[in-house]
């Protein structure tokens, strides 16, 4: 009753799957020690950076060999030869920075100067109008016609009247 060929077909069917699943389960082992490969590779360069790191702070360094050791040496010239130069590069840029801000102050320090004086200026020049005006609040306030003068303002030749009242002079 049943075919040889779908026996046959059958158990074809079943070593294909078979044969997939070990398949996915040989990639699956695969990749599986692609990443401990990768984590113990990973580990090892950390633990060698941490060694180096303590090695540059002059720690553990008991176990180097001399050629290490000079080696280690030359690196630490090399960094400390790249900090000085960026030290010099920054202070440099400071001092160029400290000159620019000193000509910025000095400007504005003269352009002050000019301000104070100029308001100098202005404040002598009110100081010598104040003695025209202060001889003018000097006069009694009295109304006066425009073609008479007061005698007081005259000046000092009030001796050659011969009145003491200072009577006003029609002009």
């Amino acid at each position: 009753m049943f075919s040889y060929k779908f026996v046959r077909a059958t158990i074809e069917r079943y070593k294909k799957a078979c044969a997939a699943s070990t398949n996915t389960e040989s990639v699956s082992e695969a990749n599986t020690q692609f990443y401990q490969q990768e984590s113990s590779k990973l580990r090892r360069q950390i633990r060698d950076i941490q060694n180096l790191n303590r090695h540059i702070l002059g720690e553990a360094l008991g176990s180097l060999s001399l050629k290490e050791l000079k080696n280690l040496e030359g690196r630490l010239e090399k960094g400390l030869s790249r900090v000085r130069s960026r030290k010099h590069e920054t202070l440099l840029a400071d001092v160029e920075f400290m000159q620019k801000r000193e000509i910025e102050l000095q400007n504005h320090n003269n352009y002050l100067r000019a301000k104070i004086a100029e308001h100098e200026r202005a404040q002598q020049q009110q100081q010598n109008l104040m003695p025209e005006t202060m001889c003018d609040q000097s006069i009694p306030s009295q109304t006066y016609d425009r073609n008479f003068f007061p005698v007081n303002l005259l000046g000092s030749d009030q001796q050659q009247y011969s009145r003491q009242d200072q009577t006003a002079l029609q002009l």
